[in-house]
C-alpha cells in the first residue's frame, strides 16, 4: 500500500498525465465520484441536498499554487460568490481555502490581504473560513497567518492540522491556547520520515492522541476521517467521559463512505461533508486515491455502470 500511495502522489504532480486525464471523458467520469462538478451552481445544489439529509457542508473551489496575482484574485472572487450564495440560500455551509491558491507562493502579503478580505466577508455574513493545510514547506506560514487572522476576527477562521507530522501536537497546543478551531486529518502529501510518521499504525495512533486533546478542549472542532476504527475509538472515548456527541463534528469528503455519513447522522453526531468543485480536479482526485487505495477498487467496480 505505501508503494501505491507514493505512486498516486507522484501522479498528482505529473503534468503530462494531468493534461491527458483532464481532456479524457473517462478521467472526468472517474473524478465525478469525488468532485461535485465544475461550476459553483453544482456545488451549491450538492450542499442543499446534504442539508436536506441533516449534513452540513464545506465548499472547496479546487486549485493551488497560482502563478499570478490576478489568478489569486480570481480564485478569491469565487469564494466571495460562495459566501454570498450561502447567505442568500440560507445554506448550512462554510468555505475551505488553500493559501497557495490565494497567492502565497507569489507574495505572502498579497495572500494575507486576499484571505483577510474573505474572512471579513465571512464575519459579515456570520460564516466561517477554514484554511487548508498543504505541504510541510507551508506549515509554519499557514499557522502564523491563521493566528493573525483570528486576532482580527476571532471565531471566523480555523485551520487544518495533519496527524502525520511530528510537530502537530505542539501546534495543537499553540492553537488551542488562542481558541482556534481545528480540523484534524491524517495528511495527504508525501513527507520525509524525519518530519512525519511513515507507518499507518503510527499515524493512526497519533491521530487518536490529537483527537482526544481536541475533544477535551471545549472548542468546537472537526475530526476528518473515514476510518471506522478511529470513529469507533472516538465514540468509546466520548462514552467513557460522558461527553455530549454534539460538541464536535465528524467530517468526510464528498463521495466517500456515504453510508457511514448517514449512519453517523442517524446516531446523533454532527456530520460535515467537504464538497470540492471546479476544473482543477486532477491533483485532488489523485490524492484521494493515495489516501485510501480502496477508492480505486470502488471505481474499478463502478466506472462502467450507468
Amino acid at each position: 500500500m505505501p508503494i501505491l500511495r507514493s505512486t498516486f502522489i507522484a501522479l498528482s504532480r505529473n503534468s503530462s498525465v494531468r493534461r491527458f486525464s483532464e481532456q479524457s471523458s473517462l478521467g472526468r467520469r472517474m473524478s465525478s465520484r469525488f468532485v461535485a462538478g465544475v461550476e459553483i451552481e453544482a456545488a451549491l445544489r450538492t450542499a442543499e441536498t446534504l442539508n436536506e439529509n441533516g449534513i452540513t457542508a464545506s465548499l472547496d473551489s479546487l486549485g493551488e499554487s497560482v502563478s499570478t496575482a490576478d489568478e489569486a484574485r480570481r480564485a478569491a472572487d469565487t469564494y466571495h460568490q460562495l459566501l454570498d450564495a450561502i447567505q442568500s440560500r440560507r445554506l448550512n455551509a462554510n468555505v475551505s481555502v488553500k493559501l497557495t491558491q490565494m497567492g502565497l507562493e507569489i507574495d505572502q502579503a498579497l495572500a494575507y490581504d486576499i484571505v483577510a478580505g474573505l474572512v471579513s466577508h465571512a464575519a459579515s455574513t456570520r460564516n466561517f473560513v477554514r484554511i487548508d493545510m498543504e505541504g510541510s514547506e507551508h506549515t509554519q506560514t499557514t499557522i502564523d497567518m491563521v493566528r493573525k487572522l483570528h486576532d482580527t476576527n476571532p471565531g471566523t477562521v480555523g485551520i487544518v492540522i495533519q496527524a502525520y507530522l511530528y510537530r502537530s501536537e505542539q501546534d495543537l497546543h499553540t492553537l488551542l491556547n488562542e481558541g482556534i478551531r481545528v480540523r484534524l486529518c491524517k495528511g495527504a502529501y508525501q513527507e520525509p520520515p524525519n518530519i512525519a510518521f511513515a507507518s499507518k499504525k503510527d499515524v493512526d495512533e497519533n491521530y487518536l492522541k490529537l483527537a482526544r486533546i481536541l475533544l477535551n478542549s471545549n472548542i468546537f472542532h472537526g475530526l476528518a476521517t473515514h476510518d471506522e476504527k478511529i470513529i469507533a475509538a472516538t465514540k468509546h472515548f466520548l462514552r467513557e467521559r460522558h461527553f455530549d456527541t454534539r460538541r464536535f463534528e465528524f467530517q468526510m469528503l464528498y463521495g466517500i463512505r456515504r453510508d457511514l455519513q448517514k449512519s453517523l447522522v442517524r446516531e446523533g453526531y454532527n456530520m460535515r461533508v467537504y464538497i470540492p468543485f471546479g476544473t482543477e480536479w486532477y491533483p485532488y482526485f489523485m490524492r484521494r486515491l493515495a489516501e485510501r487505495p480502496a477508492n480505486l477498487i470502488f471505481l474499478a467496480k463502478n466506472i462502467f455502470r450507468s
